[in-house]
């Protein structure tokens, strides 16, 4: 899918062009969050971000990853959104909201009813995100605008 140069491929996290993205994704944790990030990382294999369960979506402007995103099984009834990533000189242009948009989408054409996502408590922006997107915090509000002291992952839930 194209639309405003931006084109929207559906993938795997083995794909080059994603390990790129998910290479960057885990240096922000890293940095973020401390050494953690690559348990994190790496807990899930790529198996659980594709079909029939799952799926993995790269958003390229010409040719290159500029955002990206996946989901994976969480139960019957339920995905669960993982790796979002924007690259850091494209955020703020709406990348984001387009790459959970379209995953949405996938999940709920596979049958799922509910998207469940968390984000880390120094993601305030991704966080921000999530509510304008419709997702519901699991968590004290407060803690979307008191500076984090240490690292508390904040669940979201929607109805698909």
């Amino acid at each position: 899918m194209t639309g405003g140069g931006l084109e929207l491929r559906w993938t795997s996290s083995d794909d080059p062009l994603a390990a790129l993205a998910l290479a960057d994704l885990r240096d922000r944790y890293v940095h973020l969050y401390g050494e953690r990030a690559n348990t994190e990382m790496a807990r899930y294999p790529a198996a659980e971000f594709s079909s029939p369960d799952g799926g993995f979506l790269l958003a390229l402007e010409d040719g290159a990853a500029v955002a990206a995103g996946a989901f994976r099984r969480r139960d019957r009834v339920t995905a669960e959104a993982k790796r979002m990533w924007t690259r850091a000189d494209r955020r703020r242009r709406g990348l984001a909201r387009r790459v959970l948009t379209e995953l949405e989408q996938a999940a709920r054409q596979r049958g799922y009813t509910a998207m469940y996502l968390t984000t880390g408590s120094s993601q305030q922006d991704a966080a921000g995100l999530y509510v304008a997107a419709g997702y519901t915090p699991h968590f004290p509000r407060a803690l979307l605008v008191s500076a984090p002291v240490s690292f508390r992952e904040l669940p979201f839930t929607k109805r698909l």
